[in-house]
């Protein structure tokens, strides 16, 4: 399968880029028509939580129902995992996670980075191509703290030393010396500025990191907080925070960080990519009390409308400073709802909509996103795209946007959705299947209608988690979307070839390394 030609693509619109030799090789020029991108990343919200794929809710999303209005809106689109961490990794290199270290599970607050210094990241592309890069939220990607010693101070393991070992083993944070940055973060990944969390904001430490340096020391201790309805509500675990750190202000803390970004890049002429992960409505649920009651879903249902408050108030900023014809907006979550059948029951909200399970499964509840993107003028407003699609797309797809056309060991599981977003659906190099796993790494296989379990139960957080099957009985699950999109009739026993097929195609991928040609 070939990649699109960025420049067949980009003959849509007015030509951005002129290319010189130099020693041979293909430099880009570029000039102030290039569009800036922004990239919102939700934590944890469901496809059902958004009132245009759920008119059912009892959520309120006017502002990120208005930005679907105004481009397109997939209703089937995929994050790469079920879970934070992995889905992570793959919007920014545009590469599966599972082939890397972490097959399962995800990184927390004190984890060796997982991106490798030398791997391509969308910051690193598009800073090579003349973009200003900022990152403003929740990493959940490691960082490289600096360990004490008997002797001073000396950098973390490096990955280099053993990888493997070194990513999953757990840093006893007494070790670590919190007066000395990290010596490797998204400073290290391509972006210019940054302004984190280090992990979910439910696990230590708690703190801001701005430009890879903690913005107040990181000295005293939160004994957590375990609400009577358990991980959930205002959860979040014991361990070090940082001085002045209040939990309900990080979400309006990003959004303003984000605000004054772009606010400072609109005066240089020069195009930028923001990222912008929001801890938010991932646990804990901590809505301001100007929310507080204004939705029939509880605090989770009042901490989505004011997620969907602060995506207002970034959209307004881009409206006030004249940068909406020249500035894609993505919008999307990085995996399911953490949303137990119990609360379904207790509110009447369905935060999968008429999806099967929750975060971290491999049912779709699990891995099903909203997903919308927005550019006036080159996106048709208004329109859906039922496309099968998942998050590693974005790397591809900046490509093709510059017309910077990506190596082969670059982004090898990223296919470029700019056909799609521009209405040139013919010219879409569909993937021949695409792959997620969940929080306890089961495969999913998605082709077509067809979609393979290649285990038993949910592999996450539904129960059962884990089936081991009796004899005679299969192993894994297959279900037809089309006719039974709620995953209620497995097929795996009737249709042994398409098990056999789509075994073949996640083997192949494994073996090759890639899933793009």
């Amino acid at each position: 399968m070939k990649t699109p030609n960025p420049f067949l693509l980009l003959i849509l619109s007015a030509p951005v880029v002129a290319f010189s030799q130099d020693d041979g090789n293909r430099q880009p020029k570029r000039d102030n028509k290039l569009p800036n991108i922004i990239y919102v990343l939700t934590d944890d919200l469901g496809y059902g939580d958004l009132t245009i794929n759920n008119p059912e809710a009892k959520t309120n999303t006017p502002n990120i129902d208005r930005l679907a209005h105004q481009g397109i809106r997939f209703t089937d689109a995929h994050s790469t995992s079920a879970v934070c961490t992995p889905t992570r990794y793959g919007i920014m290199t545009g590469r599966y996670s599972w082939r890397t270290v972490m097959k399962s599970g995800v990184l927390n607050g004190y984890s060796l980075p997982l991106i490798d210094r030398e791997r391509t990241t969308v910051a690193s592309l598009l800073k090579k191509n003349g973009y200003t890069t900022g990152v403003v939220g929740k990493w959940h990607l490691g960082l490289s703290w600096v360990k004490k010693s008997a002797s001073g101070n000396e950098t973390s393991p490096a990955k280099s030393a053993d990888e493997n070992k070194a990513i999953l083993t757990a840093i006893d944070p007494a070790t670590l010396d919190f007066t000395l940055p990290p010596t490797d973060g998204p400073l290290n990944h391509g972006f210019d500025y940054s302004f984190i969390l280090p992990a979910s904001l439910d696990m230590p430490p708690y703190c801001y990191l701005e430009n890879d340096r903690l913005t107040t020391p990181l000295t005293e201790q939160t004994p957590g907080s375990d609400p009577a309805n358990g991980t959930t509500s205002a959860f979040w675990r014991k361990g070090w925070m940082a001085q002045g750190f209040v939990f309900d202000q990080v979400t309006p803390t990003f959004t303003q960080k984000a605000i004054s970004f772009v606010t400072k890049q609109s005066a240089t002429g020069k195009p930028f990519f923001l990222y912008l992960p929001f801890p938010s409505p991932h646990t804990p649920w901590l809505p301001l009390k100007e929310y507080q009651g204004t939705s029939k879903a509880g605090e989770y249902g009042d901490f989505v409308n004011m997620v969907d408050a602060e995506v207002g108030k970034l959209l307004k900023t881009l409206t006030d400073l004249g940068l909406d014809d020249n500035t894609i907006v993505f919008f999307a979550s990085d995996n399911g709802p953490f949303w137990r059948p119990n609360f379904i029951g207790q509110f009447d909200h369905k935060s999968a909509h008429i999806y099967r399970g929750m975060k971290a499964d491999a049912f779709e509840g699990g891995h099903r996103i909203p997903f919308i993107v927005r550019w006036p003028g080159k996106i048709k407003a208004n329109t859906t795209c039922a496309e099968t699609i998942n998050l590693t797309n974005l790397l591809a797809t900046c490509s093709g946007i510059v017309g910077d056309k990506l190596a082969d060991n670059e982004g090898e599981d990223s296919f470029s959705i700019l056909p799609l977003l521009l209405g040139e659906e013919k010219k879409y190099m569909r993937p021949e299947a695409l792959i997620q796993h969940s929080s306890r790494g089961v495969f999913v296989v998605r082709q077509g209608d067809w979609k393979l379990i290649l285990g038993l139960g949910s592999g996450g957080f539904s129960k059962p988690e884990t089936i081991q099957p009796k004899e005679g009985e299969a192993p894994g699950q297959l279900f037809n979307l089309k006719e039974d999109p709620s995953e209620t009739k497995d097929l795996y026993l009737q249709f042994p070839g398409k098990v056999t097929e789509l075994s073949a195609i996640l083997k192949k991928y494994q073996d090759s390394g890639r899933s793009r040609n």
